[in-house]
């Protein structure tokens, strides 16, 4: 497959997951704090890769098909809460792609497999909102795929500590994921 031509080549990929986010839903008051400082340790880790790698932002769609990933960034900048700082610290640069995604993997329903074949991608680097849900089920997806994967402990976030252990050590154990924090940069 020829790649396209505007498509940036990486064989590394940063997926920031759900990190846009109005943080409106019940439970959301728990992640808040934990995805603020994930999204901290994220933007550390992006400025520290710097231009060495793409970046992907693969978010919900919120049920809502006629959906904008900017107009979404736009919202959530604006807000005065979690949601708003997160959004401020990791707003897409112009060479960052965006995608929608209609389930809680990546992958599931959406133009991400493609995207990564296109770029040339084998190693996924995976950040975002929950570690226990959306991160985890996109690291299984990847892992089916063949990645490797690293998920950054500490760039990820769940609604409690317990919740994310769990999915860490899942993620470690059966998917094979490095999960080392974001200082053991790989």
């Amino acid at each position: 497959m020829t790649p396209h031509p505007r498509l940036p080549r990486s064989r590394r990929v940063l997926v920031l997951i759900d990190f846009i986010n109005p943080l409106d839903f019940p439970g959301a008051d728990k992640l808040a704090e934990p995805a603020v400082r994930a999204a901290r340790a994220t933007a550390r880790l992006r400025d520290r890769l710097g231009t060495s790698l793409a970046v992907v932002y693969a978010n919900d769609n919120y049920g809502v098909w006629q959906s904008d990933f900017h107009s979404l960034v736009s919202r959530c900048i604006g807000r005065d809460d979690a949601s708003g700082r997160i959004a401020r610290m990791l707003s897409p640069g112009p060479t960052d792609l965006t995608l929608l995604k209609p389930r809680h993997s990546a992958f599931f329903g959406s133009p991400l497999k493609l995207l990564l074949d296109e770029m040339g991608a084998r190693e996924l680097v995976l950040c975002g909102l929950a570690a226990d849900i959306c991160v985890q089920l996109t690291a299984a997806d990847a892992f089916l795929h063949n990645y490797e994967v690293w998920v950054p402990s500490d760039c990820c976030a769940s609604e409690s500590p317990k919740l994310k252990a769990q999915a860490l050590k899942y993620m470690a154990s059966i998917l094979k994921c490095d999960v080392r924090p974001s200082r053991h940069l790989i």
